[in-house]
Order: C-alpha cells, then sequence, then structure tokens
C-alpha cells in the first residue's frame, strides 16, 4: 500500500487540529478560556489566542458599552405620590472571570436580568427618598447619579461597571391621571380668580385715584375760578367806585335803571310798594308825583 495513504490523513488530522487550537479575539471581545468549566486564561487583547483541541473551549463576551432598558418601575416618592420611572443603564464588563464566575453559564443575558435587579432596587431607594416634585423636575441630574453609584458597588460583584443611568421618562399612574388633571385645573382655576382679585383691587385704586383727582382738580379750579370772579368783582366794584366819584348823581341813575329793568322788565312784575318809596324816585315827574302808565 502506498504510503501516501497513510501520511495524508495524518496531515489532515494535524491540520484540523492545530486550527481547531487557534481562536481569534477581536477588538471588540474579550475571551475565556475554559477547562472542564473551569477558566484556565484570560485573553483580553486582540490577537491570536490558543487553546487545547477537545478539551478546551473559548467563550467571548462583549468588550463594548452595552445599554440596557430597565422596565417601567412604579416607585412612591416622600409625598406618596406614585410615579411610573423608565429608565436605562450604559455598563460594561470590565472582569470577564468575575462575571463568569457570577452569572455562569447564563451569560449576558443573565448579567442584564440581574443588573435589571440592582438598578430596579437602587431607583426605588433613592427615588423614594424624595418629593414627586425633585423627580418631575428638569434639574434631576443629582438624582441619576446617587442611583449610578449606588449600583456600581453591587454591579462590580458581576464584573460590570455601570457607566451611567438616565431616567428617560416619568410618569403618573394611568388611574392617577384623571385626578392629576382636575387639581391642576381647579389650581389654575384658583390662581387666574386671584389674577382677576388683583386685577378688580387695582381697577378699585385707580378709580379712587382718578376721582380723587378729579375733586382736586374741580376744587381747584372753583377756587381759582372764585379767586378771578372776586378780582373781577372787585375791578368792577373799582370801576363802580370811581365812577360814582366822578359824577354820583348820574351814577345813580344808571344803577337806578338797571334796578327797573330786573324788577319789571319781565312785563309781568308786580311789586307791591308804597307810591312814595325812594325805588320810584326816577319814576316820578316834577311835581313829585308819579309818572302815570303810557
Amino acid at each position: 500500500m502506498n504510503r501516501s495513504t497513510y501520511i495524508l490523513p495524518i496531515i489532515v488530522i494535524a491540520v484540523a487540529a492545530v486550527m481547531s487550537s487557534i481562536f481569534i479575539v477581536d477588538e471588540r471581545q474579550k475571551a475565556l478560556v475554559l477547562q472542564f468549566g473551569q477558566i484556565v486564561s484570560v485573553k483580553e487583547d486582540p490577537g491570536i489566542g490558543f487553546k487545547i483541541p477537545l478539551v478546551q473551549e473559548v467563550v467571548f463576551y462583549d468588550d463594548r458599552i452595552l445599554s440596557r432598558d430597565v422596565d417601567p418601575l412604579e416607585v412612591t416618592p416622600l409625598d406618596d405620590r406614585r410615579l411610573i420611572v423608565d429608565a436605562f443603564a450604559r455598563y460594561r464588563i470590565t472582569n470577564v472571570e468575575r462575571f463568569r464566575q457570577a452569572v455562569g453559564t447564563g451569560g449576558e443575558d443573565a448579567a442584564a436580568r440581574r443588573l435589571d435587579s440592582i438598578l430596579r432596587a437602587e431607583m426605588r431607594e433613592v427615588l423614594g427618598s424624595v418629593s414627586s416634585n425633585d423627580i418631575l423636575s428638569t434639574d434631576r441630574a443629582a438624582l441619576m447619579l446617587r442611583i449610578r453609584n449606588a449600583a456600581i458597588a453591587e454591579a462590580n460583584a458581576l464584573g460590570i461597571t455601570v457607566i451611567d443611568v438616565r431616567l428617560k421618562r416619568t410618569d403618573l399612574p394611568a388611574e392617577n391621571l384623571n385626578a392629576t388633571f382636575q387639581r391642576m385645573v381647579a389650581e389654575r382655576a384658583r390662581e387666574a380668580e386671584d389674577e382677576r382679585a388683583r386685577g378688580r383691587e387695582a381697577a378699585q385704586r385707580i378709580e379712587a385715584q382718578a376721582d380723587r383727582t378729579v375733586v382736586e382738580l374741580v376744587s381747584e379750579a372753583n377756587r381759582e375760578a372764585r379767586v378771578i370772579q372776586g378780582e373781577a368783582d372787585a375791578e368792577r366794584n373799582g370801576i363802580f367806585a370811581g365812577a360814582y366819584g366822578q359824577d354820583a348823581e348820574f351814577f345813580q341813575f344808571y344803577r337806578s335803571l338797571e334796578a327797573y329793568g330786573i324788577a319789571i322788565g319781565q312785563g309781568n312784575a308786580r311789586l307791591v310798594l308804597s307810591p312814595d318809596h325812594e325805588f320810584f324816585n326816577y319814576l316820578r315827574n316834577e311835581n313829585g308825583t308819579s309818572t302815570p302808565d303810557r
């Protein structure tokens, strides 16, 4: 029998054995070499690694930053106002030996479930120690940092480093939404009524000030009018006094005519006076009797 008949299978077996002993780790992975389930070596740097065929096996783990969405969680803050919190975390497998020991053959899925439990417990503890207004405010970075820092210690036991925790969404439970909306409507109505009351108060204050200003202006105008009228009367009296000083007889005659015009100028006036009353001095004739009506 030809020797090539034996040599060729041996070569094939040898090549297969060599190929099965080689494994490649790229830059996105870390690898563990296991022998009968026990860790033999760790390959963290990218490149070629070796193992014993049929005896040893290689398990690869993702070396990238991973993200995990936490299922919506109901928390009860200090003010007993229940909230539904939706969060996510970013983490990385930093110690593959510890990771393997912690999760066993469950791999990354088992680790993600355990990380969920850690995050949910820390979220309940941290968010339960503050009020709902602190959770609902936009400035809640301190709360997320507290959750992350609290989760880091427990996650390290899994060979995982928690990089970040974020609260994506915070809502009220569906059964509380209607009551909350009604309370918000009532609060806005109260604020609106307060604004209207302040507006009415301001309007009354402005109206009172305007009325006071009107009274002051009218009073000032009346005072000025009386002053002007008094000055005019004084000037008129001065003119009358000057006229009286120039011709007393004519002045008396002129004033009597004015009085006649006022007293009997309407045509239906009736005066009950004695005939010799001084009011009729300028209505008598030279003989001292009254001028007859014409």
